[in-house]
């Protein structure tokens, strides 16, 4: 069975970084990380593909968050600068995309249990 592992949230002033870890067992899949603020619906954030060839983010963290993965250990990170009191959430990593664009949270089979992410101003 899968099992999705998110790691590295933490408190941060803003301007500061975090960097997230995500482990999935078994094969390598696509994967990616969305966002929740309180009150908010879930928020596509950045994606990679199973072979780390492609990459893909939404504009409001572009030039500040980095998505990449080690294929060997089947784990995805999410590099985060500069981070803003706006960024603050909980932030889930999902493994497995069959068919669908890569912003689609219901096209994702697996799902960690989300990490916070805390940016104080």
């Amino acid at each position: 069975q899968v099992q999705v592992v998110e790691s590295g949230g933490g408190w941060v002033q803003a301007g500061g970084s975090l960097r997230l870890s995500c482990a999935a067992s078994g094969r390598r899949f696509t994967m990616a990380w969305f966002r929740q603020a309180p009150g908010k619906e879930r928020e596509f954030v950045a994606a990679i593909t199973r072979n780390g060839d492609r990459t893909y983010s939404t504009d409001s963290v572009k030039g500040r968050f980095t998505i990449s993965r080690d294929n060997a250990k089947n784990t995805v990170y999410l590099q985060m600068n500069s981070l803003k009191p706006e960024d603050t959430a909980v932030y889930l990593c999902a493994a497995n995309k069959p068919s669908g664009t890569y912003y689609e949270a219901y096209k994702y089979t697996y799902w960690g249990q989300g990490t916070q992410v805390t940016v104080s101003s």
